[in-house]
Parts: C-alpha cells; structure tokens; sequence
C-alpha cells in the first residue's frame, strides 16, 4: 500500500511538473516588428506561404502604421496569392490602393490585381486535364484584362508593362473563344441574328484574334439563314479580302 501511493505521489508530482513547463514563446508575440519581418520574408521566400500570412498578418495588425506597414501589405498580397486566397489577395489590394494612391509601387499592385483576377477564373483540374473551359463565367478574365490595360495606360514604363501587355493578348483570345462558343450555341438553336451579332463583336474588339476568320464565317452563314443578301456579300467580302484562302460561299 505504502508503495502504490509513492508511486502514485511522483506520477502526480511529473505530472504537476509537465503541466507548470512554460511554452515555448510565440514569435509573433515576442518578437520586434523588424524581426518578425526578416522571418516573415524567410518563410515566404522559402515558398510556406501560410506560415508567412500569419507573420504578416500579425505585423498588419499589430503595427498598422508602422515603417515596415505598406511593405507588409504588399508581401501579404503576394502570399494570399501563391497560397491561392485570391478574394483575400484582391481585397488586400483594393485596401493598398486605396490608402496609397501615390506609392511608387502602385504598378505593381495593379499588376497583382489582374493576376489574382485571373487566377479566380481558373480551374486547376481542367488545365491539368487540358479541357477547354471557355464556356464558363469569365468575368473576373474581363476584370484582369481591365486591370492589365490600368496598368499599361498608367504607368507604361513599368517593369510589369511589357508582361501585362502579352497577358492581355492571351485574355483577349481568351475572351474571343469566349464569344465564338456563344455564337456557336445561337447557331445551333436557330437564333442566327445574336449569332451574327457575337461575330461581329469579336471582329470590332478582337480584331487582333487570329478568331476573327471564324467570326466572319458565322456573320457570313448567319445573315444567309437570315436572307440579308447585302450584309452577307459585304461579310464575304471582308472575308475573303483578309483571307485569301477561305472557302466560304
């Protein structure tokens, strides 16, 4: 008896022991806001992004006004976006260029915008599978190629405006297949004069597509479905004006 309750007075004494063991510190808590950044810009460069929005996180909360502050919301918006947070990425965003409207690197906060932008629209399996998913809802495509246009109107020497450039020739490809497929679908159910008007609108503001034959092609059957002789003989003859080789009747 005297044995089981030694034994049982050093298992509650361990365990009095374990419990009164102090934690270990939490960085975010003990650390200065210059030290929390250089670990903050550690972890995020090092690709651990979500380690790095709570860093963050914690700077631009506890110090939102500090000298470190707009630095911190522009590396935030870089990890909400690698970590694939683009409705929190784009808000972060929208808050820096509203309270900066003059920071020498508004640029690239913009650039960010169309990026998280058309990161909204994607979707990961059907890119990996390689299914077009023209079809779907593209307004935040629409929104990203607005922001990439902001950018290389506004600040048309940036280091980002020559990329922003090539991202809105890929949207507006994008947005072109876009357009086609609808007119394909108004084709296919008889409605020939929305069909010839999603032609006509790749031709007036994707003219640059190399979809633009295709949509001449729908304008040229769809005012024939419709008998406008004129409208089809002029189509047709832009057509075949721009491309020589066509088929088309």
């Amino acid at each position: 008896m005297k044995a089981k309750i030694l034994l049982i007075s050093l298992l509650a004494l361990t365990l009095s022991a374990c419990s009164s063991k102090p934690k270990e510190p939490d960085v975010a808590s003990t650390a200065t806001p210059q030290t929390l950044y250089q670990e903050a810009k550690t972890v995020l460069d090092n690709g651990l992004y979500n380690r790095a929005i709570e860093l963050l996180q914690a700077l631009d909360s506890r110090y939102p006004f500090g000298p470190l502050a707009r630095q911190v919301q522009l590396d935030l918006i870089y990890a909400y976006y690698k970590a694939g947070n683009v409705d929190k990425a784009i808000a972060t965003i929208d808050r820096f260029i509203r309270l900066n409207p003059n920071h020498t690197e508004l640029d690239y906060a913009y650039y960010m915008r169309g990026l998280s932008n058309l990161k909204a629209d994607e979707n990961a399996l059907h890119s990996m599978l390689g299914v077009d998913r023209s079809d779907r809802d593209l307004a935040s495509t629409r929104q990203a190629f607005d922001d990439f246009k902001l950018l290389v109107t506004n600040f048309p020497d940036s280091q980002y405006a020559a990329e922003a450039k090539n991202r809105m020739l890929t949207i507006k490809s994008t947005l072109a297949q876009h357009e086609l497929l609808i007119a394909d679908y108004y084709m296919r159910r008889g409605a020939f004069l929305a069909a010839a008007n999603r032609g006509k609108y790749i031709v007036e503001y994707y003219r640059d597509s190399p979809l633009v034959e295709q949509a001449l092609e729908v304008m040229v059957e769809a005012y024939g479905k419709l008998g406008l002789t004129k409208l089809k003989q002029d189509t047709l003859a832009v057509l075949k004006l721009n491309f020589p080789e066509n088929t088309t009747r």
